[in-house]
């Protein structure tokens, strides 16, 4: 396993975060407790040891599996439009590497995670780092069925391209709580935002566009 044994996070690391953050505060993100996860975590610990000089450029690199670590302004500008308040639980629909689960828990959420990939589940679960987060909770499943006997959820985010909003996330999301899911095909998506008010009534806004491995439903053993 590439990353079972500790690695260092030394000066250049730090200061190379530092320039991380600044690109990010230039691209729009603002939420200053975002900007703070980002830089607080080794981004160079998820990655195979041969990316560790460019793992801080603002860009997704390839992991097991066939999947990707996103690029470091997609997981601010997720993570961001979500409002991450201490306590909320979250549930989120593609752990990946889990980068953007330490993020959600670095702010001090309670994550519930799904992974359909059965290798990058079990790859996940030997990673040192991961340990750091008790607040992080993994599950091997179908993201589209989300988690029905831990609902509901303050927050929902989703980390793979759905052709369309799986309805069971929404059933899962609390009233007043937010969605943040790209939906569309291989030649693009939208970002949406939903929010379920208090009578249960959704609102949907259609923000930016992005590129995300697409989401599969089933399990992948």
């Amino acid at each position: 396993m590439l990353h079972s044994k500790p690695r260092e996070d030394n000066y250049l690391h730090k200061g190379l975060r530092k320039q991380l953050v600044q690109t990010l505060r230039e691209k729009g993100i603002k939420d200053e407790r975002v900007l703070s996860a980002i830089e607080a975590i080794p981004r160079h610990f998820f990655l195979d040891p041969a990316f560790e000089r460019i793992a801080y450029e603002d860009r997704a690199f390839p992991i097991t599996a066939n999947q990707t670590i996103s690029q470091p302004y997609t997981v601010a500008y997720q993570t961001q439009l979500l409002e991450i308040k201490k306590f909320d639980k979250v549930l989120e629909i593609g752990t990946g590497s889990a980068y953007q689960a330490c993020v959600l828990a670095e702010m001090g959420a309670t994550v519930y995670s799904i992974e359909r990939q059965r290798a990058l589940y079990d790859f996940v679960g030997q990673f040192f780092f991961i340990k750091n987060y008790p607040n992080i909770k993994r599950f091997y499943g179908d993201g589209y069925l989300g988690l029905p006997t831990y609902a509901p959820f303050d927050k929902v985010i989703v980390t793979a391209a759905a052709p369309y909003v799986p309805p069971k996330l929404i059933e899962q999301l609390k009233p007043g709580g937010i969605a943040v899911i790209p939906v569309g095909d291989d030649n693009g998506q939208k970002m949406l935002r939903i929010t379920k008010d208090a009578a249960g009534n959704i609102k949907e806004e259609e923000l930016g566009d992005f590129m995300f491995v697409p989401m599969l439903q089933g399990k992948n053993k």
